[in-house]
């Protein structure tokens, strides 16, 4: 199952990130992302919407709270987002598989030639 994971500005201007429902134009299961200061640049932590008084994500988000839909979410983003949503590591994008909503990656039209 493909999620479509998107990238929102509250309107209290808090980032987060979660599985978008187009339907009931809501996210669920929102990842509120905090970036820190490192020694090498700066860190982006994402927990649970919520935390800590939620340790788990399954908040949810209605679109009337969104101040900015951005058009795309990184891949890397997305990634992360999975890794802390489920406690797996995504090695290398784990290659053809897809979270997000956009086109495969690849190209042809993925027959074997």
């Amino acid at each position: 199952m493909a999620y479509d994971i998107r990238l929102m500005k509250l309107l209290t201007g808090e980032l987060v990130i979660g599985k978008y429902d187009a339907e009931n134009d809501k996210l669920t299961d929102v990842a509120a992302i905090q970036t820190i200061p490192a020694q090498q640049g700066v860190q982006m932590v994402m927990m649970p919407y919520g935390y800590p008084f939620e340790p788990n994500f399954t908040g949810q988000i209605e679109g009337k709270f969104f101040l900015y839909r951005y058009a795309d979410t990184p891949k890397e983003l997305q990634d992360k987002y999975i890794e802390a949503c489920t406690n797996l590591t995504v090695a290398g994008g784990l290659g053809k598989l897809q979270f997000g909503s956009g086109p495969m990656p690849g190209s042809g039209s993925g027959l074997i030639s």
